[in-house]
């Protein structure tokens, strides 16, 4: 359904009269409507401010059709409406593609759908019938008769009997219930875990959603909801989940949520709480007390789930948890819990606990990696490798982190749990180990991918985006972490989004882009300091300052990284403190104050000659050279490079070699210098790094050397930085500044900046021969 002249979809989406949408909610606005931009429109019309800031889940019904869709499908003939409203019982909300099965099966004559082809409602086609859009659809499921909606329903469950349709044909028996029905409810609770084992969660959500509606104790439809809420989550749909969990008020879930699109202290707290309570009903069951003698799991009973695993087994990834005999039909063993209730218990406790080592790792608080820790001592729990190895290099003991951390890197082998492998690939990049957090974090994916784990899939790149950075693929890293925004604002993750926009400040500053740099790290640390979100608040800091860096501007990236080191929990962070060490380094160094320097690198340096990394140890010869003079840094230098050849930081490579061939020059080493300057030069033209080789062609210049304009004049992406490049491409598809700039979640005026850079580099001065190069490139 087109826009009225001149009104663009974003502006549709907010118009300008009403407080603008947060991104997220945006995104999310246009996924539930269906890209309809009118939908879009009527629904953004009806939010609270809470809802338009994201602080609440979007509606659970959309805004009311207008009369004139319902009035279009009334017009049509008795035969016309009830083929519409079979083809709209099939696809929504569960596609079950049977229509043409059902109207063989009842011999249904199909040339009405004559009549909703010209009045431009549908159209048949071989596969079945496409409705002009999703309002006109949900029009003709909602003005027909209750009693022709059943008889939909059962002709399609009637047909449903192929392989793998069976939790489809229970959807729909559900669907034609006429009232509470504990069979029913049983049926769809089997056929939900069917749906949640093929990795199709979203329909194990509607399945058990329909359940807790059928259901007739209220106490039974209280955990079916719980259960509903973690599928939606799983599948990708945060709303949907934040509206069911208020239902449940379940600490553990509510936490979870929380900790990807709330106050991030809190979903620590609320974790490490429901950690405790399962972690003590294990206790309990173990020694045979009741369950009155130690505090209940979540909500005070087990969630009621399938008959093999509780809803927390499908949330957090355990593979057995707490059972409900009551829902389940089986006998019930000590404390009211079933036999494998401590196992369970334990399990379920675990994953918990790993969940609230997240939370302290994006706020940053080591009293809270404490705290964690504690727990597991006391309950005897073996806590993720990176609480334990956070907790003790926070604290100095850098020979215990190292072996904890160690030791969780290695649990990444294939398949296994997505949220253990992400915290593999955490740990590996603690110890500098890029390739093996690359690995973890590949195959984390593989596994989310593979269980229907939409939500998880954006949380990987979050941590694969570090190793991409210090390996020096911007251009590639920058366009799978901008889909990685995408992806985590259309699940509800706005905690998440806000680490992958600090992470694409990162990129920015390699890249070079000064206005898209600080846009993406001023919008990461203004939602990071809202939310206590310490690790983007630090990494948007950090991006700043390397920029800083990188444009000779020493003294205003030494003062960031200062301040880095200063701000506490929720402003700042450990981990990227240490790992801005070299930066700083070199930052005061050039500005005359070692003092300071040399304290942070001293600790740095037995960080890394505690873990071994050749990374880490060619950075730390790095600041050794940097801190000496004449002939000694040269020394440094050389080691440095020995090495960065057994390492991964190609970037990090080049930069040495540069300052390399900077203190040959002073020592009027000049041919040398040439060689490491060339050297230098050439791997910035490669990164796409346009800062750095401005800094090397500079060093040349002072010997006297022409620089050569470099390969990246020979293709036109060697031209282009990664954002430019998909600016460029998106303009010459036709989409206009303000559409650019809400697929790319920044400015319309930065997109204006951008492309009057891609103009300049190009020698190019319209859309027009934009299109033209495009197409030749």
């Amino acid at each position: 359904m087109p826009l009225p002249q001149g009104v663009r979809l974003s502006e549709a989406v907010s118009p300008p009269e009403s407080a603008p949408l947060s991104e997220g909610v945006r995104v999310r606005v246009l996924r539930a409507a269906h890209g309809d931009a009118r939908a879009a429109a009527d629904l953004a019309a009806v939010l609270t401010d809470r809802q338009r800031a994201g602080l609440d889940p979007l509606p659970a019904q959309p805004p009311a059709l207008p009369p004139g869709c319902r009035q279009e499908v009334r017009a049509q003939p008795d035969s016309t409406r009830f083929l519409l409203l079979l083809a709209a019982a099939d696809q929504y909300p569960v596609a079950t593609h049977a229509f043409l099965r059902a109207v063989t099966a009842a011999r249904l004559d199909t040339r009405p759908l004559d009549a909703a082809d010209v009045a431009g409602l549908a159209h048949a086609t071989a596969g079945g019938v496409v409705f002009r859009d999703h309002r006109t659809r949900v029009a003709a499921y909602d003005t027909a008769s209750a009693t022709d909606r059943r008889a939909a329903h059962l002709l399609l469950a009637r047909v449903l009997r192929g392989e793998g349709e069976s939790p489809r044909r229970s959807w729909h028996r559900g669907a034609a219930a006429l009232g509470p029905s504990r069979r029913l409810a049983a049926e769809l609770r089997a056929a939900a875990h069917t749906a949640r084992g093929a990795g199709e969660h979203a329909l194990a959500c509607a399945l058990v959603e329909r359940a807790a509606a059928l259901a007739p104790d209220r106490q039974e439809r209280n955990g079916l909801l719980g259960r509903a809420a973690a599928d939606a989550w799983r599948s990708g749909d945060g709303d949907r989940a934040r509206r069911l969990v208020v239902a449940t008020h379940d600490e553990a879930l509510s936490g979870l949520l929380a900790l990807r699109a709330g106050d991030a202290t809190a979903a620590f707290d609320a974790l490490l709480a429901a950690a405790v309570r399962y972690a003590s009903a294990g206790a309990a069951a173990r020694e045979g007390r009741t369950a009155s003698e130690e505090p209940a799991p979540t909500g005070g009973r087990a969630a009621v789930g399938d008959p093999a695993r509780p809803w927390h087994a499908a949330a957090y990834g355990g593979s057995a948890g707490l059972r409900n005999p009551a829902a389940s039909g089986a006998s019930a063993g000590p404390g009211g819990l079933h036999p494998a209730g401590a196992a369970g218990a334990r399990a379920a406790a675990t994953h918990l606990l790993a969940r609230a080592t997240e939370a302290a790792v994006y706020t940053g608080d080591l009293r809270r990696c404490r705290e964690a820790a504690a727990v597991a001592d006391r309950f005897g729990m073996v806590p993720p490798g990176t609480l334990g190895g956070l907790a003790a290099a926070f604290e100095g003991r850098y020979d215990d982190a190292r072996d904890a951390l160690k030791a969780a890197a290695g649990r990444c082998g294939p398949g296994g749990d997505p949220t253990l492998l992400i915290h593999s690939a955490i740990a590996a990049l603690l110890l500098g180990d890029h390739t093996g957090a690359v690995t973890a974090a590949v195959r984390a994916a593989a596994a989310a991918r593979a269980g229907g784990e939409a939500a998880t899939v954006p949380q990987v790149m979050e941590f694969r985006a570090y190793a991409d950075f210090w390996t020096g693929r911007p251009r590639a890293a920058e366009a799978a972490t901008l889909e990685a925004l995408h992806q985590a604002y259309a699940t509800g993750q706005d905690n998440g989004a806000c680490h992958l926009q600090a992470a694409l400040a990162m990129f920015a500053a390699l890249t070079g882009d000064e206005d898209v740099c600080r846009e993406r790290a001023e919008a990461a640390r203004s939602h990071a300091l809202e939310r206590g979100l310490g690790l983007p608040a630090a990494l948007a800091l950090f991006a700043l300052a390397f920029l800083d860096l990188g444009a000779g501007r020493f003294a205003a990236s030494a003062a960031r990284l200062r301040a880095l080191a200063g701000f506490g929990p929720g402003h700042g962070h450990r981990a990227v403190r240490h790992l801005a060490t070299p930066l700083y380094v070199e930052a005061a160094v050039r500005t005359g104050d070692t003092r300071v320097a040399r304290s942070a690198h001293s600790d740095y340096d037995r960080w890394a000659r505690t873990v071994r990394s050749p990374d880490e140890l060619a950075l730390s010869a790095r600041c050794h050279a940097l801190l000496a003079t004449g002939p000694e840094a040269v020394e440094h230098y050389r080691a440095a490079l020995d090495l960065h050849a057994c390492g991964t930081r190609d970037f990090e490579r080049a930069r040495t070699e540069l300052l390399l061939g900077g203190a040959l020059r002073r020592l009027r080493r000049r041919t040398e210098a040439r060689d490491r300057l060339h050297s230098a030069l050439e791997a910035f033209e490669y990164f796409g790094s346009p800062q750095w080789a401005a800094r090397a062609r500079g060093e040349l210049r002072v010997l006297g050397e022409p620089a050569a304009a470099g390969r990246g004049q020979e293709d036109l992406a060697g031209r282009l930085t990664a954002q430019q490049l998909t600016i460029a491409r998106m303009a010459a598809e036709g989409a206009t500044n303000r559409e650019i700039a809400a697929r790319l979640a920044l400015s319309p005026r930065t997109i204006d900046h951008h492309l009057r850079g891609v103009f300049a580099r190009l020698g190019i001065r319209s859309r027009i021969e934009l299109v033209r190069l495009l197409g030749e490139g």
